[in-house]
């Protein structure tokens, strides 16, 4: 037992689960409240004098902002107006310039840039901590546009709009004051908007769930009401060739169940779809759906389409037609509309591959893109006036690649590559498969030197999410490749229950009450490496943030002698309390409600924060979170390193005071997060 335990903290120990009621650190939930902010203060002045006084931070610094800031990374397309826009953040640009070139421009070696606006020129001139969140415009000219500006990177944006061609914010255009909202056009002079309408007409997670049309004139017109208890409402636009085929009304009763309904004259009108239906996309007059649970003959997983116009003729008779119904091994991971395909981004085995659907002749015909085998794939951008479409593949060694493909004949030509940004020749990629407790077999990737000894000795840090249905595919990380992989640590990628790497099936099989499948199945990976001797518990260091921050807190408190380092960033820890902050109520569907008796019984058994003990030596975790992250709330990670600071146990805690949840939304602030996370990973497995 530790020699030295405050009396407070003995007392809430002892007290288990029940003493939640009675937190004696939820006064750092207070975000903003002065003794909070002074004990995150006093906090990150001992994390940098640890971590930023190390005499590598500044080289691991300069590697990383050199990746960050590098004039040769590919500028991310996105198609608008027959061009191609970007944001483009640097030293000199932090926090964007939105621009725009033609696409011939785009694709040569040196593209001619306009730029559209200046964001950090206009926060300076506003006085805000702007950051740019995106610009949807009015379709077919896509000149008129609603820009998403976030103060201080969080998920709560001001919207407003902006004339693309004059490069100026309309006068007295549409203009919505800073909130969790969204907008979208119906034409030149009507927004279809979810958003707060008048103070406290949100859900439980802080998200709207009425809906209104609004003229340029300020008329607001409710055509769709949710209920609290729902986690949002939001609209989706059917556009045809440039006309609204109808406009449905996405009401989300948890994270994973829906209720979709056309919106009619005669009101809204179900669709015939089951509660666990994602929509995609909308083609050739089918709004695209894919399924996580069986449904009218369909398996988990199907991707479908319901033809519009039959069901406004007849609701009763309009049936949904298979598109595509993946293997137990496949997975839809994406999807993209052109001017006439279904662009469908799948997993095989955790490997990436493109499909273009197309109907002829009444049926549904694929042809497959033409891209690298044994690579992950992301769809970047699509066109909804033509089949222009942009498509990113990589893999753990092989850098980005952005192909521009044609969906209408399934060609593709890669026409930027990012430069190497370490030297993969010296290092190799294997697949394994570990067994977990209860026989079930996850896969994972190893990414190490050549040379490694399997001896135990090579730092390695080891990677899971487990949530979501996020499937966690091979990626080229440069700051990983230049600050860890070339200086001899080995990488681990654990693709475990909860995500999405094998469809619905995968991600069921941990959720609510199941959730430990996904903590036994990490553990059963680190236990699978110390048996090939890939490395060994000093030297295996985990890294989650946000879901993944549950899965390494909870991996920390289960299995305190498996790791070397833990790095929990961005978490969620107090599992009895996370429907009651931030956006937590939305999750309820991915956890158990801690509110019903039953649920709050198996989060118990995880729940991090509470499991604490006073006895156990725990290895000292590095927890960082972000002041403005708006949808998990920073509480978690404070109230986790004031318990163990109570308990005597070593910690170390650092917070960002902007950049939301993301935390990567500035290119220097980004820079510093990953030179002191592999400082830390440095001092505690290669020291």
């Amino acid at each position: 037992m530790k020699s030295v335990i405050s009396g407070l903290a003995a007392l809430v120990l002892a007290a288990g689960p029940a003493a939640a009621q009675e937190d004696p650190f939820a006064w750092l939930e207070e975000i903003d409240s002065p003794r909070a902010m002074a004990w995150v203060e006093a906090q990150n002045a001992k994390a940098r004098a640890r971590l930023e006084g190390d005499p590598r931070y500044q080289t691991y610094l300069a590697e990383a902002r050199a990746i960050f800031t590098a004039k040769d990374r590919i500028p991310i397309p996105r198609l608008r107006a027959g061009g191609v826009d970007n944001l483009w953040q640097d030293e000199a640009h932090p926090h964007g310039l939105w621009r725009h070139a033609s696409l011939a421009s785009y694709s040569s070696a040196q593209p001619r840039w306009r730029t559209l606006i200046d964001v950090d020129a206009l926060a300076k001139a506003e006085g805000r901590n702007w950051f740019f969140h995106g610009a949807p415009c009015l379709k077919p000219a896509e000149t008129r546009c609603l820009v998403r500006l976030s103060d201080g990177g969080g998920d709560a944006v001001e919207i407003r709009e902006f004339d693309a061609t004059s490069g100026r914010f309309v006068d007295a255009g549409f203009r919505f004051a800073e909130g969790k909202q969204d907008a979208e056009w119906l034409d030149a002079d009507t927004l279809i908007v979810g958003r707060e309408w008048t103070k406290g007409e949100v859900t439980a997670s802080g998200y709207p769930f009425v809906l209104k049309t609004v003229r340029r004139d300020g008329t607001a017109t409710e055509v769709f009401r949710g209920a609290r208890t729902d986690v949002s409402a939001s609209a989706i636009v059917l556009r045809g060739e440039g006309a609204v085929d109808g406009l449905i009304a996405s009401r989300g009763l948890t994270f994973f169940e829906s209720e979709f309904s056309l919106l009619t004259e005669a009101g809204p009108q179900k669709l015939p779809l089951p509660r666990k239906a994602s929509y995609q996309a909308y083609v050739d007059g089918r709004a695209i759906f894919t399924l996580q649970e069986p449904f009218a003959g369909f398996s988990a997983g199907a991707l479908v389409g319901l033809p519009i116009a039959e069901f406004k003729r007849d609701p009763t008779s309009a049936k949904l037609e298979l598109i595509f119904q993946p293997t137990e091994r496949q997975a839809i991971t994406e999807t993209a509309e052109t001017g006439g395909s279904l662009v469908v981004a799948l997993l095989d085995e955790v490997k990436g591959a493109v499909d273009i659907w197309r109907r002829d002749g009444g049926r549904w015909a694929v042809k497959r893109l033409p891209l690298p085998k044994e690579a992950s794939v992301a769809l970047v951008s699509a066109s909804a006036k033509d089949e222009t479409l942009f498509v990113m593949t990589e893999g753990f060694l092989s850098p980005d690649a952005l192909w521009l493909a044609d969906a209408g004949d399934a060609r593709a030509e890669s026409v930027k590559t990012l430069p190497a940004r370490f030297d993969a020749a010296q290092h190799k990629v294997q697949q394994f498969w570990a067994t977990s407790a209860d026989g079930t077999k996850i896969p994972y990737f190893v990414m190490s030197n050549k040379d490694a000894k399997l001896d135990g000795s090579t730092p390695t840090l080891m990677y899971g999410y487990g949530g979501f249905e996020v499937a966690e595919t091979p990626a080229y990380r440069p700051e990983l490749g230049k600050i860890w992989l070339e200086r001899g640590g080995a990488y681990v990628l654990a693709n475990i229950r909860g995500g999405g790497e094998f469809g619905p099936a995968w991600h069921q099989a941990a959720l609510r009450e199941n959730r430990q499948r996904a903590f036994d199945d990490f553990a059963a990976v680190a236990k699978d490496l110390f048996a090939k001797k890939v490395t060994s518990p000093r030297r295996l260091g985990i890294y989650g943030r946000s879901n993944g921050g549950v899965l390494t807190s909870v991996a920390m408190t289960q299995n305190p002698q498996l790791w070397g380092a833990v790095v929990i960033e961005s978490p969620l820890i107090d599992m009895l309390r996370y429907h009651r902050l931030s956006a937590g109520a939305s999750w309820v569907g991915e956890y158990g409600d801690p509110e019903v008796p039953g649920d709050r019984a198996f989060i118990a058994r995880y729940s991090a924060y509470q499991l604490l003990k006073p006895e156990v030596t725990y290895p000292e975790p590095y927890i960082t979170t972000n002041t403005r992250d708006d949808r998990v709330h920073p509480g978690h990670a404070r109230k986790f390193a004031a318990r163990l600071e109570a308990l005597g146990a070593p910690y170390v805690y650092f917070e960002n005071t902007f950049g939301g949840h993301a935390n990567a939304t500035d290119p220097e602030l980004n820079s510093q997060r990953w030179a002191r996370h592999y400082v830390y990973l440095t001092q505690k497995l290669m020291d």
